[in-house]
């Protein structure tokens, strides 16, 4: 962080493992965060020199070299719940016990099991998850009926869900009823609101793996640190990738720009004016 740039608040909250980006979003929304005591303006940068607080507590910087960072596997059992919200039954945080500061990235249902990432480092959050960074999770998944071609070619090729059409996806047939499927969208119950379009009910679904990382070896309601090479492997697969949506950006880039001046209205009228095919003469006629 520079001078005389700054960095903007959301990401300095993220950065220092306070929470995830968005999480931070909505702390500023809900005017729970100050820069040196005082309510900040949108958009306002923080400065080297700035005290940022999140309900009255100081937020520190992260160090340069993230070496207090915490990245983490848990193979979450069905029942629990991805939140940081201590007072819901059954959240995740409760369900790993882990000494640091930490949140999920991403989300798994309650009624799935599988992969899951937690950590205290915001900065890596929203470049994992972006559906435009591509960075696929496997899902190993059980169905009420017998799995048809169609099926296979459908879910493919993209479902109607939530006002929009799914991604293209990697879809191959285990067993009878069985199926694993590659995405790299994470729309809300997504995989389950595709296969009930289809007229499909989900039975079981389990994540096995993100990006390079799978569950080989870790027991269900267990976790284990990422190892040295494995978070290689990420930092490097998302060494290009966005933090935020190329709309946020743009919205960011528009409120940094001065407000442009609106058009009088008398000029309006005059573009929008059609023009006369031949001229009006006032003489009477003869």
């Amino acid at each position: 962080m520079t001078e005389s740039e700054g960095k903007r608040l959301n990401k300095f909250i993220s950065e220092s493992g306070f929470c995830s980006r968005r999480e931070a979003d909505k702390l500023i929304e809900q005017q729970k965060v100050t820069i040196n005591g005082v309510i900040p303006a949108l958009g306002t940068k923080v400065m080297p020199t700035d005290k940022v607080a999140v309900n009255g507590k100081l937020i520190a910087a992260m160090p340069d070299n993230k070496s207090d960072r915490v990245y983490i596997a848990y193979n979450k059992p069905i029942g629990i719940t991805c939140t940081t919200e201590r007072h819901v039954k059954g959240n995740i945080i409760d369900a790993i016990k882990h000494k640091q500061r930490i949140f999920p990235i991403g989300r798994l249902d309650k009624p799935s099991e599988g992969l899951i990432f937690l950590t205290s480092d915001g900065d890596i959050v929203n470049k994992i998850l972006r559906a435009e960074n591509a960075h696929d999770k496997e899902y190993v998944v059980t169905v009420d009926k017998p799995i048809s071609e169609r099926f296979v070619e459908r879910m493919s090729r993209g479902v109607p869900i939530l006002g929009t059409i799914t991604n293209p996806c990697k879809v191959y047939p285990v067993s009878k009823f069985v199926f694993k499927i590659v995405l790299t969208q994470g729309l809300n119950r997504q995989i389950r609101r595709m296969c009930e379009y289809l007229g499909y009910e989900v039975k079981k679904l389990r994540r096995t793996r993100i990006m390079n990382v799978t569950l080989e070896g870790l027991p269900v309601g267990k976790w284990r640190n990422l190892t040295k090479q494995e978070m290689a492997q990420i930092n490097d697969a998302v060494k290009g990738s966005r933090k935020t949506s190329v709309k946020a950006e743009m919205q960011e880039k528009y409120q940094q720009k001065p407000a442009v001046k609106p058009v009088r209205a008398k000029q309006q009228e005059t573009r929008h004016k059609k023009p006369l095919k031949g001229k009006l003469s006032l003489k009477k006629p003869t």
